[in-house]
């Protein structure tokens, strides 16, 4: 097998004289943005950048230059590979990094969505340790939020699981009619009497019935309907199964995705032009910041931020090879599993839970003054008291699991009695005696996250947040005008928000 020929790259200097007029150097202050780009990726390490190239052919444009010019492009807000490419032949700076070079817009946008491919993040880190050992930011104490970008996608092309499931339930009671009018036209045809299980049904398990029921209305004389019925089952529902099977594939546990890009899934969006609500096809992404700096980034399928925090988590931890001492998040993280998940990892969290903040205020807890958590409770005798003193008695437990599938152990207990109880009317408005359901091992984790958050550094953990990874949302979407990716698929989406992160971070720097 004949050796491939090494990687040839053309030369490459950002100031080199000869290609450029003596002053242009002089022309760029240091501290502009365009000499961070270029100082920055100079000092980072881009071997694996570079063993994406394969040897043989002609030269290549250096990586490190079309890296410099890309992150650079989404520095000044340059999103489009044919706005960059007339960019790099108009603007003075742009000049300066391509070294005079000039790099077409499909060059451009095959590096960044596939040389770039499971590189960037590396680069990534790398800027942010560079970061962190300039004393600019912190890998320790950690603010997180996430925010829904809209994809590259057709908002009108969609496939919904809860459809799926309905069609499917349809063929089922469907196909089950068809078998007892078979059965009631046609019984000494019939092998078997008792109709098949169609709990779950496939391809295989309907050709079958659907030839079982033709052959014994073969020679009789049957409904015409019926007749039309069979005949459509027969053409069509095979079919329709194996696309229901490779649609919910693609879905894996989501319930809705788009056509033109499979990996998005239909969210609110806090841009609603329209105010109705209307779903549109994006990402989750959720960051990590420490100074408003961008320490991690990760994309994520589920349009609510409560599942995102562990695999988050998981994602710094494989990046930096350290877990954070710290991390700070808003209500929309408070759940059960989260807490544990913090607990099991050793990271102390000041993370709200849902109503923490209405809890502060005193209106709201006049306003639910026989709220589950003001009653009282009994840990001896395993009980509460109603606010008529009245003792609530465990009567059952029962689990339920999550859409991760975390389990959760439920308990109920029943007052006595409650008729001509004065205060039935505003205590609970049930018909029959009052129930409450509670979740002690939740509570034992809200009962510790409000000792932390109300203390001095939970308080000052509280102010930080909203002024350290809010703002970043704002900046990206607002300043910068990116609030719609524009390419495709999970991967690329993410090299994409990987630009924009060091984006951000090359900016605060400059600031």
């Amino acid at each position: 097998m004949a050796k491939k020929s090494p990687v040839v790259f053309k030369s490459y200097t950002p100031n080199q004289a000869m290609l450029l007029p003596p002053s242009l150097d002089e022309l760029i202050a240091k501290d502009h943005p365009v000499r961070i780009v270029n100082d920055v990726i100079d000092k980072i390490n881009l071997t694996p950048l570079l063993q994406k190239y394969e040897g043989g052919g002609t030269s290549s444009y250096h990586p490190k230059m079309l890296l410099k010019v890309l992150v650079y492009a989404y520095v000044t807000n340059i999103y489009s590979s044919r706005k960059i490419e007339v960019a790099i032949k108009e603007n003075i700076n742009f000049m300066w990094l391509a070294a005079m070079s000039k790099p077409d817009h499909n060059t451009i946008n095959r590096f960044r969505g596939k040389r770039l491919k499971d590189v960037l993040r590396k680069i990534f880190v790398q800027v942010v340790e560079l970061l962190a050992a300039e004393g600019l930011l912190s890998l320790k104490e950690l603010y997180t939020d996430g925010t829904k970008l809209e994809a590259n996608a057709n908002k009108y092309t969609f496939v919904w699981g809860n459809s799926i499931k309905t069609n499917k339930e349809k063929m089922k009671k469907q196909l089950d009619a068809l078998w007892q009018y078979a059965q009631s036209v046609a019984a000494e045809e019939m092998d078997n009497p008792e109709p098949p299980d169609f709990t779950t049904i496939d391809r295989k398990k309907v050709e079958e019935t659907i030839e079982k029921i033709d052959a014994a209305l073969a020679d009789k004389p049957i409904d015409k309907k019926v007749k039309q019925k069979l005949k459509y089952a027969k053409k069509n529902w095979p079919e329709n199964l194996d696309k229901y099977e490779a649609q919910e594939k693609i879905l894996d546990g989501r319930n809705s995705y788009s056509k033109t890009d499979t990996d998005a899934t239909f969210m609110r969006m806090k841009e609603d032009h329209m105010k109705n609500g209307q779903l549109k096809p994006g990402y989750n992404v959720q960051i990590s910041t420490s100074q408003q700096f961008i320490v991690n980034y990760t994309l994520h399928p589920n349009p609510t931020d409560t599942t995102t925090l562990p695999k988050h988590l998981e994602q710094f931890e494989k990046d930096y090879n350290q877990k954070p001492d710290c991390i700070t998040a808003d209500a929309g993280y408070g759940s059960e599993e989260n807490y544990q998940h913090l607990e099991q990892k050793n990271i102390e969290g000041f993370v709200k839970y849902n109503y923490f903040d209405k809890q502060q205020s005193e209106n709201f807890n006049s306003k639910h003054p026989f709220a589950v958590e003001t009653l009282h409770y009994n840990k001896e005798k395993d009980c509460y008291y109603c606010p008529m003193g009245q003792q609530m008695n465990y009567i059952g437990t029962y689990k339920r699991e999550t859409s991760t599938g975390f389990e959760q152990t439920i308990k109920k207990y029943q007052a006595q009695n409650c008729e001509g109880c004065p205060l039935r009317s505003r205590c609970h408005k049930s018909k029959y005696n009052r129930v409450i359901e509670v979740n002690h091992h939740l509570n034992y984790y809200k009962q510790i996250a409000k000792e932390k958050l109300n203390s001095e550094e939970g308080i000052k953990h509280r102010k930080q947040r909203p002024v350290d990874v809010e703002p970043v949302f704002g900046n990206i979407k607002y300043n910068h005008h990116f609030k719609r990716f524009m390419l495709r698929g999970k991967e690329k989406v993410s090299i994409e928000f990987g630009l924009l992160a060091l984006a951000q971070n090359l900016r605060k720097k400059c600031a």
